[in-house]
């Protein structure tokens, strides 16, 4: 059996944990007989996908062993297999073969050379001792939360390498700060005259960005999936915008209550509600849409959605706040 892959061997070459219990098929040949030679040779239980070459034993498509048995005994392989194969290169390493399985989310991965001929297959196996749980969903998921251990492993990267990748995406939070200074410098005389709504810029801020951050984690949560379903996403998103009218209400009442009871203006109160009630629904669709948009031209988002949300959501709550403010308390 072959060994288990340990974190600290993740720039070895792929092909030297390649299995050769392949099986790879004609294209021209029929669902009978490919059940045929399944029947006939010695399969064992950790074949989920059977590979097709074409003349030449170039890897032409994939066909998972579910849809092989679900088909008509008289269709040709070609005509039922998956032809876009993910596929990895020979002189590949470990850590490739962890971003492949990360991002494709398959249990096995075919080796092959510059002829796209087959070497090997590298199993999910390898990286966990659950072999025999594939078939249960929530066991498979722990296992690609493992091979993600690994990844983050072999993602360790030097000081000045983490600060190029982290900081760029930090400018956006000083960008918004001093955005927001100068949108509170334009209104200084409102906040001179009214000292009330200075006290609760911090509290206003503070829960807006708790909301994209509760959106965000969800919709990362959503977009970690190899492919996303838009009806799925569709409904979260109405639903988490409902919720955020909810909670934008609840917590506009809340802090509008305290703030009357404290100051006892009316005016003031209202634009502190209003302002919570918009800003918490605005923050929420910021958390939704700034990840999508950023895994959709092929950055990470779960590095840069944090930063770029803060900063575009805290710009948005001073906005509505000042504006809201100077509508009600300067006519």
């Amino acid at each position: 059996m072959t060994a288990k892959i340990r974190t600290d061997r993740l720039n070895d070459p792929v092909i030297k944990y390649a299995g050769k219990n392949v099986v790879a098929l004609p294209q021209n040949d029929t669902v009978t007989q490919a059940l045929e030679f399944l029947r006939n040779h010695n399969i064992t239980d950790e074949i989920v996908y059977i590979y097709i070459v074409d003349e030449n034993q170039a890897l032409v498509g994939v066909l998972p062993l579910r849809r092989l048995l679900n088909a008509d005994h008289k269709q040709k392989l070609a005509d039922i297999m998956i032809e876009k194969v993910v596929s990895i290169h020979n002189d590949a390493t470990v850590l490739d073969a962890c971003h492949k399985f990360m991002e494709h989310r398959y249990l096995a991965l075919p080796i092959v050379d510059k002829h796209k001929k087959i070497e090997g297959v590298i199993d999910i196996s390898l990286f966990t001792d659950e072999v025999n749980a594939f078939a249960r969903k929530s066991e498979q998921d722990n296992i690609f939360q493992l091979i993600g251990i690994h990844l983050a492993h072999g993602r360790r990267l030097s000081m000045m390498a983490s600060f190029k990748d982290r900081f760029p995406w930090l400018l956006f939070n000083i960008a918004s700060g001093i955005i927001c200074a100068f949108i509170a410098g334009r209104y200084e005389l409102l906040i001179s005259q009214i000292t009330m709504l200075a006290l609760f810029i911090t509290i206003i801020l503070a829960l807006a960005e708790s909301v994209s951050m509760q959106s965000m984690t969800i919709t990362l949560q959503a977009l970690s999936a190899k492919r996303i379903y838009w009806k799925h996403f569709f409904k979260t998103l109405q639903l988490e915008i409902f919720i955020a009218l909810v909670l934008g209400l609840g917590g506009g009442i809340s802090v509008g209550l305290i703030a009357l009871l404290w100051k006892n203006q009316l005016t003031a109160t209202i634009v502190i509600l209003l302002s919570i009630f918009l800003s918490m629904t605005s923050a929420c669709l910021l958390g939704i849409i700034i990840p999508t948009l950023i895994r959709k031209f092929h950055f990470d988002p779960k590095i840069a959605s944090g930063p770029i949300v803060l900063a575009v959501s805290d710009v948005v709550t001073l906005i509505f706040y000042f504006n809201i403010a100077n509508w009600l308390l300067a006519n």
